[in-house]
């Protein structure tokens, strides 16, 4: 199929997204860069206005064939200007520029806790933003109603984070708190009970039932939950592993919200 011919795109607009690899600019201006074809496909599938769409990026030569509906936005760009966008070894030839999600205001987070069954995950301090990315799509995965980010979580609009995900960022209602232990005694307020996964915590199989409002906290890779946060814990889980003896000291981040979250939301 012969390439759609697109606007080349301005050398200001380049070097004002290439800054999207920044925090700092990308808290100020509200936007995140997404780069590589399944990731952009989706965010522009699950798109929840077409504003939250600012640019489509495809680099010389290529077709994109779901792009098309957003032509007005559809821009080329080079060879050497995919180097200057990518963080990745090998740049994928699209990216996609996005609005961030609308920010979750201190009067409306309780939404989502009306009476009846809700789920909400919580991270306390976990860094790799690459496990903040993947246990956001988890947590889409298993229904959860949204997830809170402690201040020292990694950024959810990182680049890497957002390839973590998928494209899944626009499924979830996603927010940051500066101290994460006054959001989970909100909560604890609203009747949800705070679970926490700790090595010191119970086997998980011990426990017959789970509350209809949860709420579970994944701790910071290397250090766990922070002993501010579970101190006010209802409940501290332990995933129990097989054999003998334990051969390694821990799971992965990610891997340890997976295993939690099938448990606490299909037990």
């Amino acid at each position: 199929m012969r390439p759609m011919e697109i606007t080349a795109l301005s050398k200001a607009k380049l070097r004002h997204y290439a800054r999207l690899h920044q925090k700092k600019f990308r808290d100020q201006e509200g936007l995140f860069l997404a780069e590589g074809l399944r990731t952009v496909r989706e965010l522009c599938l699950n798109l929840p206005r077409e504003e939250m769409l600012v640019a489509l990026l495809v680099r010389e030569g290529e077709s994109v064939s779901f792009a098309e509906i957003h032509k007005g936005k559809l821009f080329s760009i080079s060879e050497k200007e995919c180097s200057q966008l990518t963080e990745t070894s090998t740049p994928q030839g699209i990216f996609g520029v996005f609005r961030h999600s609308t920010p979750v205001a201190a009067d409306c987070k309780a939404e989502y806790s009306t009476s009846g069954r809700s789920f909400v995950v919580a991270l306390d301090d976990v860094q790799d933003p690459g496990n903040v990315g993947t246990i956001l799509r988890t947590a889409v995965w298993f229904g959860a109603d949204a997830m809170v980010c402690g201040s020292g979580t990694a950024d959810r609009y990182n680049a890497k984070a957002v390839r973590s995900c998928a494209g899944s960022i626009y499924a979830l209602r996603h927010y940051g708190v500066e101290r994460l232990q006054v959001e989970l005694l909100r909560l604890q307020e609203q009747g949800y009970c705070i679970a926490c996964s700790s090595l010191e915590g119970k086997d998980f199989r011990e426990f017959s039932s789970w509350p209809e409002k949860l709420v579970l906290v994944i701790g910071n890779e290397a250090n766990g939950i922070s002993e501010a946060v579970k101190a006010m814990a209802d409940r501290l889980v332990r995933i129990p592993h097989g054999g003998g003896s334990a051969r390694v000291e821990s799971l992965n981040a990610s891997v340890s919200a997976a295993i939690l979250m099938e448990r606490l939301t299909l037990s």
